[in-house]
C-alpha cells in the first residue's frame, strides 16, 4: 500500500486485531486467577509473576489499541510471545502445542514490525507528539 490514509487504517485495524486477544486474556486471568497460576505453576514458573503476565497483558493490549507508547509496548508484547511460547507451547511432540508455539512466533513477528513501524497518525503517539 502506498497510499498513507490506506497504511494508517491497515496500523489501526492490526492493532485493534493484536490488541484484543492479549486484553481479553489479561482479563480472562483476573477471572481465573488460582487456576491461571496452578497452570504457570505445573509448567515450572512461579505463580507469583502473575500480576506481571496481567500487567502486560491487559495494560499493554490497551496500550497497542489506543496506539499509546506503541513501539515500547509492542516490544515488551514480542517478549512476552516469545517467553509464553517457549514456556508454555515447545512441546515437539504435541502438534496442538506446537501450533501454539508457532502461532506466538508469528505475533511476536507482528509485534516486532509495529514496533518498527509505530502506531501511525490514528494514535494517541501522533497525537500527543502535535502531528
Amino acid at each position: 500500500m502506498h497510499n498513507p490514509i490506506y497504511c494508517d487504517l491497515g496500523k489501526l485495524l492490526g492493532r485493534v486485531l493484536m490488541s484484543l486477544m492479549f486484553i481479553t486474556a489479561g482479563w480472562n486471568k483476573i477471572g481465573g486467577y488460582s487456576g491461571t497460576q496452578a497452570f504457570m505453576e505445573s509448567a515450572g514458573v512461579p505463580g507469583i509473576l502473575l500480576p506481571l503476565v496481567i500487567l502486560v497483558e491487559l495494560i499493554g493490549g490497551l496500550a497497542i489499541l489506543l496506539g499509546y507508547f506503541t513501539r515500547w509496548w509492542a516490544l515488551a508484547l514480542a517478549l512476552f510471545c516469545l517467553a509464553s511460547a517457549w514456556l508454555f507451547h515447545y512441546v515437539p511432540g504435541d502438534q496442538g502445542q506446537m501450533v501454539s508455539f508457532m502461532k506466538n512466533i508469528t505475533i511476536a513477528g507482528g509485534f516486532l514490525i509495529l514496533a518498527c513501524a509505530g502506531a501511525g497518525r490514528l494514535s494517541l503517539d501522533h497525537k500527543l507528539r502535535g502531528k
